[in-house]
C-alpha cells in the first residue's frame, strides 16, 4: 500500500500540480477524513461490535462511495446545488433524519451475547451501504465540493487534476478512516460485560447524533 500511495503522488505531481498545491491537496484530505464525522463515528461503533474485518466493507464503501462524489462533482452535479438551492435543504432533511435512526440503531444495540444472536440486528454494513449513505452525508458532500472547488485546474489540466483529487481523497481516506475501526475493535477488548456496553452504545449514539451540528 504504502508503495502504491508513493507511486500514486508522484504521479499526480508529475502530471498536474506542482509540489505546494500536492501537499495542501493531501493534507486538506487527511484532515477531512480523518476527523470526527458521521462516517468515522459508524466505524467506530461497527468496530466495536463486529471487529475490523467485518467492518472492512463499510470501510471500502466508504472510499467507493465519496470518491463517487468527487467523480459527480466534476462532471458537474456540484452544480445542482447552486441551481437548485432547495436540493441542499432535502439533503439536510434526508441526512439528519437517517442519522437519527442510526443514532437510535447504535444506541439499542444488544449488549448481551445472546440478545446480539438472536437479535434481528441488521449486522455491519454492506460496501454498497456505506458508499450510498455518502449521497446523504452533507460532511462528504463538503469535501467533494470543496475539494473540487479549490483544487481542479481550468482546461487541458482538469481532468487530470480530477484524477488527482479523487487519488488522493482515496488512498489518504482509506487508512484514515480504518484507523476508527480499528480503533473500534480495540475497544471491544474493554467491551467485556453487557454494562460497558450499554455504556459505549448510548456514548455511540449520542455522538452520532451530536454530529447533526455538522449538518445544521
Amino acid at each position: 500500500m504504502a508503495v502504491l500511495v508513493q507511486l500514486s503522488i508522484i504521479y499526480i505531481a508529475g502530471t498536474t500540480m506542482d509540489a505546494s498545491l500536492l501537499i495542501a491537496l493531501a493534507t486538506f484530505a487527511f484532515i477531512s477524513t480523518v476527523t470526527p464525522g458521521p462516517n468515522n463515528l459508524m466505524l467506530l461503533a461497527s468496530g466495536a461490535q463486529y471487529g475490523y474485518l467485518r467492518t472492512l466493507p463499510h470501510i471500502i464503501g466508504i472510499v467507493v462511495g465519496v470518491a463517487g462524489l468527487m467523480i459527480g462533482t466534476l462532471m458537474g452535479l456540484g452544480a445542482l446545488f447552486t441551481l437548485f438551492p432547495i436540493l441542499y435543504s432535502v439533503l439536510k432533511v434526508l441526512g439528519i433524519a437517517y442519522l437519527l435512526w442510526l443514532a437510535f440503531k447504535i444506541a439499542t444495540a444488544p449488549t448481551h451475547e445472546l440478545e446480539a444472536r438472536n437479535s434481528s440486528s441488521r449486522g455491519p454494513f454492506k460496501w454498497w451501504e456505506g458508499a450510498l449513505f455518502q449521497l446523504i452525508n452533507p460532511k462528504a458532500w463538503m469535501m467533494a465540493l470543496a475539494s473540487v472547488g479549490t483544487f481542479s485546474m481550468p482546461g487541458e489540466q482538469y481532468v487530470t487534476s480530477g484524477v488527482a483529487i479523487v487519488l488522493a481523497f482515496s488512498l489518504i481516506g482509506f487508512p484514515c478512516v480504518s484507523v476508527w475501526a480499528i480503533a473500534g475493535a480495540k475497544i471491544r477488548l474493554w467491551l467485556s460485560s453487557p454494562a460497558r456496553r450499554k455504556q459505549f452504545n448510548l456514548t455511540m449514539g449520542a455522538a452520532t447524533a451530536a454530529t447533526l451540528f455538522l449538518i445544521v
